[in-house]
């Protein structure tokens, strides 16, 4: 990998595209406005796909082409995401299993980073 920018700017653009989509499918248990409104939710999925389609391009430049690290740190994004997300809205706890999924992910990005 040779371009930390690029990693940053990816990784940050799945997070933010994570947690778009977990509002868009999740928010239906959060508000009745919500719920009552799944096309309106279903639009978000337009801008939702631009994010995800720039987190690909600036992460695959960050790794020379390699597209599988992108898919995985994508991947390792939404499990953080809706870790929190689930924890601060629906009051889910993190449970032991939970906790060593994301750990798991996180050995996941540590590897596509720093493994060569």
């Amino acid at each position: 990998m040779s371009n930390i920018p690029k990693l940053i700017q990816g990784t940050l653009l799945f997070l933010l595209g994570q947690i778009l989509v977990w509002y868009q499918v999740n928010g239906q248990f959060l508000s009745e406005w919500i719920k009552e409104r799944p096309l309106v939710m279903s639009l978000m999925g337009v801008p939702v796909s631009f994010v995800y389609i720039y987190a690909t391009q600036y992460l695959v430049e960050a790794f020379n082409g390699d597209l599988w690290p992108q898919r995985l740190i994508g991947f390792s994004t939404g499990m953080f995401a809706f870790a929190f997300l689930t924890f601060i809205h629906l009051n889910q706890a993190i449970t032991l299993k939970t906790a060593v999924t994301l750990a798991l992910a996180t050995a996941i990005v540590v590897i596509q980073i720093i493994w060569k």
